[in-house]
């Protein structure tokens, strides 16, 4: 089973799978943002409400978390490939639909009798996003446990800087192509990556090993002794999820990622319309304050994950919370726009090592179910962007001054932020109790 010949067939190496599925995630990830750079032009001619303007740019990234759990799961039996491709292709069909849909209703025909097509190729579209955790599970069977934190702090930090740049790109070109064919071009883009990651994009070798109908002991032999393959997966589709899902340690790391990776993406999704409403910016400085917010969390998502290497992820996700708190708290009570863009960055940089801090601590708090566990941390997690931002919204609903409310929702972060702080000291002490 175990011959030269067989061992010569195998494809890819660790970093040739690293850039194909950064490349994947990358194009994928911008989906999540499909409407809200064009939100406040959806918003005057379909005459949608504020509520209904929050639903329509977060239904993307209700779809993208709910998909992270069942796919990334099924990263533990197919390797990974498989479910990130179908991700992508979905994500395709969905902004296929939306570039036809408009390319015939708009300008005049896009009114209200429209959302719910929106929405629903919003939700298609979304499946771009849910690559995120299938590739985090692909990545750490091709790594080391001591290379997770710096590996996937690049995958993920490169990856979350998509949505920065499509809010500044795309609404660049509107222009030239109209809306309809900003969608056009935003498609091709997407063809683009989903080439990409075909080539590139390759299965760890026990995964290989497997499909040459290699047995599953024989499997992990030959990719552990000649290939240097250290971490496996155990048991079937469903055992991977309920196996994680028994382990209150999960559940600890969901709430935090909820707080973290949620709140960059809710906050991605929220700040457009916070720079504007409450600071009375222009369309053009609220885009490039957003894009920076962004991508500086994606960075700072980089330099957590060698960070976390170097000093521990719980370490680092009580450190970065911290910030998050003091960030929250400042902006809840400070209406000043400078001290905003101040606490703005500050946020950013917190939220971004805490990512990265979190996903540092999953193979290594929960090794015998990585892709269940990251299908929960990342499907519920990310389920924050959909929720932190309709939280957000309410403050405005409930708030006398409405405009002070963009101020006060930032107490949300305060509430996460104290409670993801508690999970995180729970595990350092679990941690350190088993340690002896």
């Amino acid at each position: 089973m175990g011959d030269d010949n067989t061992l010569l067939r195998l494809e890819g190496r660790p970093s040739r799978a690293l850039v194909g599925s950064t490349i994947g995630f990358f194009t994928g990830f911008t989906m999540i943002s499909v409407f809200s750079p064009f939100s406040k032009l959806f918003a005057d001619f379909m005459n949608l409400t504020p509520t209904m303007i929050g639903l329509l740019v977060s239904i993307p990234t209700l779809s993208s978390a709910i998909l992270r759990i069942p796919f990334s799961a099924m990263t533990d039996t197919t390797g990974g490939r498989k479910p990130f491709l179908i991700l992508l292709i979905l994500s395709m069909a969905g902004l296929l639909g939306l570039s036809m849909v408009l390319s015939i209703v708009y300008p005049q025909g896009l009114t209200k009798e429209t959302y719910p097509i929106l929405l629903f190729l919003g939700a298609l579209c979304g499946c771009g996003g849910a690559t995120f955790s299938v590739g985090i599970s692909q990545i750490s069977y091709w790594f080391p446990q001591r290379k997770q934190g710096s590996v996937l702090g690049v995958y993920a930090g490169l990856g979350n800087m998509s949505p920065g740049f499509a809010s500044i790109l795309f609404p660049l070109t509107l222009s030239y192509f109209g809306l309809p064919g900003v969608y056009f071009v935003w498609l091709f883009f997407l063809m683009f990556g989903t080439v990409i990651y075909y080539i590139v994009g390759k299965n760890a070798w026990y995964f290989q090993l497997l499909k040459k109908g290699i047995s599953n002991q024989e499997a992990r032999r030959i990719s552990s002794e000649y290939y240097g393959q250290s971490v496996f997966p155990k048991g079937k589709f469903s055992d991977s999820l309920l196996s994680s899902a028994k382990s209150w340690k999960t559940w600890g790391l969901v709430l935090t990622y909820f707080t973290t990776f949620g709140g960059m993406v809710a906050m991605g999704v929220w700040l457009p319309t916070y720079w504007q409403m409450f600071h009375s910016s222009t369309l053009e400085t609220a885009i490039w304050l957003t894009a920076a917010f962004v991508i500086l969390a994606a960075l700072f998502r980089v330099i957590g994950g060698r960070i976390s290497d170097a000093f521990g992820g719980g370490k680092i996700a009580i450190l970065s919370l911290s910030i998050m708190l003091a960030t929250a708290i400042i902006l809840t009570l400070s209406p000043d726009f400078n001290i905003s863009i101040i606490g703005i960055v500050m946020m950013a940089i917190g939220m971004g090592m805490a990512n990265s801090a979190v996903f540092k601590l999953v193979p290594q708090e929960i090794p015998h179910a990585v892709g269940g566990a990251a299908g929960w941390v990342g499907g519920l997690g990310a389920l924050g962007g959909f929720a932190i931002v309709n939280l957000l919204s309410m403050f405005i609903r409930t708030t006398d001054n409405g405009d002070l409310g963009y101020a006060r929702g930032f107490i949300v972060f305060v509430i996460l932020s104290l409670a993801s702080i508690g999970a995180m000291a729970m595990l350092k002490h679990a941690r350190r109790k088993r340690n002896g």
